[in-house]
């Protein structure tokens, strides 16, 4: 059985090079077109270049996301890119539409992986796929372990199962939404969505002279988000995926922050690692994954029977904000950062770390700027400053402080 792979989300380099940095084993992105999110900075073919030189010299896997539902001048100029795509050696391609699958197939010898746009959600999809080239099969978010199981045992052991384990969940099915197109022209199976799930609704009622009211049904002091769904987070639930035969889980999140990347692909890094050493966690997940950008959390429709009706809400919080990334490791004493928040002498940090040094805290000193001169505040964006620190860290580490 294939160890489960931990697949990390990528907007930028930045963003790759942290999830990377914290452990994954495998990155998705999408280049400037093609690919399910258009506001995301992605990758022109010169960053693609530079990002699968950089992951496979550490040893990772680089997906290529080509997952539009393309009309037809959406494949003007696709051919080229897919030729492009294989000539990098790019591990894999990302699709959801048949048309684009059979030029993959025809054109390059890229292998082909099925978006969970692809909707597959039984067996008998999944084996036509398998049928028409497929190695990879992202499956729709829909399914219960039971029913994924049941899909590995039609196709074999040697085709992989994509599951996404952690992230925003979308309301309608395994992404395929229409809302977005209709409400703003924004198509949001082009990449361009613009998440009207997550708006602030009210019941409209005609008065008698034809005047449209509004009746907010609050549930806190930010109204109601009737079509706001909760994270997926499947964190404690490693060896239940292992057992129904996913072979690698999946981080939504290219829109998401720096800091976010980095928080959720250690959290999962360290979960999967303890799951194959039998060890009991160190940490409580779910609070570290409470430190960054959250909406509480859910298992979706991972474990049948399980009531959904708390799927919806409209929290969205994080316990810790992101102040700073480390540039260099330990200099005498110090380690030289790039400012994401302000912060102050006197301010308790608290490291994120791939190494030994997670979650350890200490107060501020010292901080000298560029120069070497002591300072007292750090508050212009990205400025780079030296901290005193009691601890070995490394470049990509983060800085972070508990929200008041």
């Amino acid at each position: 059985m294939k160890r489960l792979e931990l697949l990390a989300p990528a907007g930028d380099f930045e963003r790759l090079v942290t999830a990377i940095h914290f452990g994954a084993d495998a990155v998705y992105f999408a280049g400037k077109r093609f690919g399910l999110r258009a506001f995301a900075d992605n990758f022109d073919e010169d960053e693609i270049v530079k990002a699968v030189n950089y992951a496979h010299e550490k040893n990772v896997k680089i997906y290529i996301t080509v997952n539009i539902l393309a009309h037809n001048d959406d494949f003007v100029g696709l051919v080229d890119y897919l030729k492009f795509l294989d000539s990098v050696h790019v591990d894999g391609v990302i699709v959801s539409d048949f048309g684009i699958a059979s030029l993959v197939k025809k054109y390059t010898n890229l292998e082909l992986h099925v978006s969970t746009q692809a909707n597959i959600t039984n067996k008998y999809s999944a084996k036509m796929w398998v049928e028409l080239g497929a190695k990879r099969l992202v499956l729709a978010r829909e399914l219960s372990l039971k029913e994924i199981s049941e899909i590995k045992d039609a196709i074999g052991q040697d085709i992989d199962i994509e599951c996404f384990g952690h992230g925003a969940m979308c309301i309608s099915y395994s992404g395929r939404c229409l809302l977005s197109n209709y409400l703003t022209g924004r198509d949001s199976n082009k990449g361009a969505c613009a998440q009207p799930c997550r708006w602030n609704y009210a019941l409209g009622i005609k008065n008698s002279v034809d005047e449209t009211e509004y009746y907010p049904i609050l549930e806190d002091q930010k109204g109601t988000y009737i079509l706001n769904s909760k994270d997926l987070c499947m964190v404690n639930h490693i060896k239940e995926l292992v057992e129904a035969g996913i072979t690698s889980l999946k981080i939504e999140g290219r829109m998401k922050t720096n800091y976010y990347v980095a928080t959720v692909t250690n959290t999962y890094r360290r979960a999967i690692d303890n799951y194959y050493k039998s060890l009991e966690p160190s940490f409580d997940y779910l609070e570290e994954l409470r430190k960054t950008s959250n909406r509480d959390f859910t298992t979706g429709f991972y474990f049948e029977g399980e009531n959904k009706e708390n799927l919806i809400t409209s929290k969205q919080s994080e316990t810790h904000k992101y102040i700073a990334v480390v540039l260099d490791s330990e200099i005498e004493g110090y380690i030289h950062v790039e400012h994401r928040n302000k912060f102050v002498i006197g301010d308790e940090l608290e490291i994120l770390s791939s190494n030994d040094a997670f979650n350890k805290k200490f107060v501020i000193e010292e901080i000298l700027n560029e120069n070497k001169e002591p300072i007292n505040e750090v508050k212009r964006i990205k400025e780079h400053v030296y901290i005193k620190c009691p601890y070995k860290l490394n470049k990509y580490d983060i800085l972070r402080k508990k929200e008041k």
